[in-house]
């Protein structure tokens, strides 16, 4: 039986496994896909990541893992379906329906990219639809796309697109952006992106590819020709695991302070997943340090 199974390979994940190796706590990372970095790998540049300024994200995420790797970190890849409490420790069942048996758990999973709902979304992924401008942009050199969303993501995506693309189209719902002020000017001042404003997304439109978007502008219908859709609107956490076992908040992130602790005894959460006001690679690092502790005193029987 380990003492903790960290659950996730990301910054949250991945921190974590560092202080518990440096614990000497007897445990397994886990992780869905082999040699993963959780959503880190797709930004093209952190800048507010102190004393790391314009480090590219997926060169930050394998630092990271090296890292771990290097205090001898045990990886586990497997896909991980299912928590039963049992007693005074849990199982972590996988869907190849191996089971391991932990005394705690630090629940890492992060969340996943929030999708549009719209017809022609799920047909044209990786036919033209993307999620993450980093990872795809390049196919699009020279051709015009489209950015759905209004935060920092939406922006900054549709800023590098601008370096790539010769027309990129920035749509958003509302009469204005949410994002930083700082993007909102980069993005005014770029020649190559149009903001289309008051814009919901129908359909996205296309034979074998993405060819266009059709929007509802103020009470009119209209398409606009695109080669490609970045749909970015924000994420959706992976709390699957933790209904019925942790409490969960109304839009489904495990509530948790900074230190990790769930209702339910044992389990700590850490990074996007959990309830928190910033949701960055700053703050999941602290997550997976502070759970550690939080799961050495509850090892110890000083929070249980």
């Amino acid at each position: 039986m380990y003492d903790t199974i960290i659950l996730g390979s990301g910054p949250a994940g991945l921190s974590a496994a560092v202080y518990a190796k440096r614990s000497q706590l007897d445990f397994v990372i886990t992780e869905k896909d082999y040699n993963g970095t959780g959503q880190i790998a797709e930004s093209e540049c952190v800048d507010n990541y102190l004393g790391l300024n314009g480090e590219n994200g997926f060169e930050l995420g394998e630092k990271f893992r090296k890292h771990a790797l290097a205090l001898g970190v045990e990886f586990l890849v497997g896909n991980a379906v299912k928590i039963n409490p049992v007693k005074d420790f849990y199982q972590v069942v996988f869907s190849d329906d191996k089971t391991l048996e932990t005394k705690t758990v630090i629940y890492a999973t992060g969340a996943s990219h929030r999708k549009l709902g719209i017809k022609g979304e799920n047909e044209f992924t990786g036919r033209g639809v993307s999620y993450c401008a980093v990872c795809d942009g390049a196919f699009y050199r020279g051709k015009t796309v489209a950015v759905v969303g209004g935060g920092d993501t939406a922006l900054g995506d549709a800023i590098l697109l601008s370096k790539i693309a010769a027309k990129v189209y920035l749509i958003h719902r509302r009469d204005e952006f949410r994002a930083n002020k700082l993007l909102q000017n980069k993005v005014s001042e770029n020649p190559v992106i149009e903001c289309v404003l008051n814009a919901v997304p129908t359909e996205i439109d296309g034979d074998k590819k993405v060819s266009g978007i059709s929007i509802m502008q103020n009470n009119t219908e209209k398409t606009i020709a695109v080669d490609g859709v970045f749909v970015a609107i924000g994420n959706v956490p992976n709390s699957e695991l933790l209904k019925g076992v942790a409490d969960l908040d109304s839009n489904g992130y495990v509530i948790a302070d900074e230190n990790g602790v769930t209702s339910a005894k044992g389990i700590f959460v850490a990074g996007d997943v959990r309830t928190k006001q910033l949701r960055q690679v700053v703050t999941a690092v602290s997550d997976g340090a502070n759970c550690v502790m939080s799961a050495e005193n509850y090892l110890m029987g000083f929070n249980s």
